[in-house]
């Protein structure tokens, strides 16, 4: 929906709050929400978790909520011995 070619008229500066309090908590909220009825969402967190994107919205995820995501999958990863996402 949010993407290139999408039916949506959406701003693309929706999914990149600056800060994580104040105003962006609402801006963020607000593209999460855009998000959670996206249908390519998972594969969306995928990628920027594989990018490790650094800011935005991605897969409804801010960059913080991705950073716990991908140390828990390293903490994961070590305790099993495999290879982290």
């Amino acid at each position: 929906m949010c993407g290139p070619g999408s039916r949506a008229a959406v701003d693309p500066e929706l999914f990149f709050p600056v800060g994580e309090n104040g105003p962006a908590v609402l801006q963020a909220d607000e593209a999460k929400a855009i998000c959670s009825v996206c249908p390519v969402v998972d594969a969306c967190l995928r990628g920027a978790l594989e990018r490790r994107e650094p800011d935005g919205i991605w897969g409804g995820t801010t960059p913080s909520e991705r950073r716990a995501m991908l140390r828990a999958a390293a903490r994961t990863a070590h305790r099993t011995g495999e290879a982290a996402a």
